[in-house]
């Protein structure tokens, strides 16, 4: 089986095996409400469009990675790697005994009874992909018609783009009937003031629309470090105003996540543990970590159980 297995894209970075055990310790009931798995290829064939073939990422070193950092939950967004067969996340997904939710890709004309069996196993949302780097065009029709598909199962959208976009993209956006959830604070240019017209602009639609936003991705949005790596534990602290803003405006619609196994990073691969530990940097009171990590995810993710 091994001889057909696609090698990984040259340079690809894999993901950290030994992760340090985090200093700041997550509150009970923690949700990563940002990760994923890759395969196991030969279980999980990667999609034949992808942009990219990465290093295997199961359910088990997930959950392994979950509770060694003291996470409760996940939230298993579906890879690009894999399209729209929503396989090797739904497994994971129902492999979890129900400390998972799932995010999927899905096409235009998806049925109301895959629709069905997607939530049943535990999926909540869809995911539009914006970046061209990533995905070939999204049309916004197609789009628009998935949306409209979800809106009665009380699923969100979740949106990746690149914060220079959003001003092409916000009127599309705020059209769609679901809830919004942005990946990675819309990706604004740390290099820029974060009071500055960008992320200015990107708060202002959070602000009027029915928004979450992701506070992670810090390795990936970082220009000056220092990574999260050798015991740094005030890693990317050219990112931390941005989160801290986020979190600070919008205290009841934030969440956080990992992004393990962190795909297509060319730079660095950082150590979990201490992206753990930026958590304290960006929210900076017992209360506003709990309603990071614990309070707005169990009420997005598993709204009545109650934490």
């Amino acid at each position: 089986m091994s001889s057909t297995l696609s090698p990984k894209t040259p340079g690809w970075l894999d993901w950290y095996s030994d992760p340090s055990a985090p200093s700041f310790t997550l509150p009970p009931g923690t949700v990563d409400a940002h990760c994923h798995v890759f395969g196991p290829q030969a279980r999980f064939p990667f999609a034949p469009e992808r942009k990219y073939t990465p290093c295997d990422a199961s359910r088990e070193q997930l959950f392994a990675l979950r509770d060694h950092l003291g996470v409760s939950r996940n939230v298993i967004v579906q890879a690009t790697c894999h399209g729209a067969d929503n396989s090797a996340m739904v497994d994971a997904v129902r492999a979890s005994g129900g400390r998972a939710r799932g995010v999927a890709t899905v096409r235009p004309d998806v049925t109301e009874a895959e629709l069905r069996r997607l939530d049943e196993a535990g999926v909540r949302g869809v995911r539009f992909n914006f970046l061209k780097r990533l995905v070939d065009t999204a049309p916004k029709d197609d789009l628009a018609a998935v949306a409209a598909k979800i809106a009665p199962l009380g699923w969100h959208v979740v949106l990746y783009f690149e914060s220079a976009d959003l001003p092409e993209l916000e009127d599309f956006f705020a059209s769609l009937p679901t809830p919004l959830v942005i990946d990675h604070m819309g990706r604004p240019d740390v290099t820029r003031p974060v009071d500055g017209p960008g992320f200015s602009r990107f708060l202002r639609f959070v602000d009027r629309n029915d928004v979450w936003v992701k506070v992670s991705c810090p390795e990936r949005l970082s220009v000056t470090g220092p990574a999260a790596l050798h015991g740094e534990r005030h890693a990317y602290t050219d990112v931390v105003p941005f989160g801290r803003r986020a979190v600070e405006e919008f205290p009841d619609r934030v969440l956080w996540g990992t992004d393990w196994p962190h795909p297509n990073l060319t730079d660095h691969m950082p150590d979990d543990g201490l992206l753990v530990d930026h958590v304290p940097q960006v929210a900076v009171t017992p209360e506003l970590r709990h309603k990071l990590l614990v309070a707005n995810p169990m009420r997005l993710y598993w709204p009545g159980e109650g934490v």
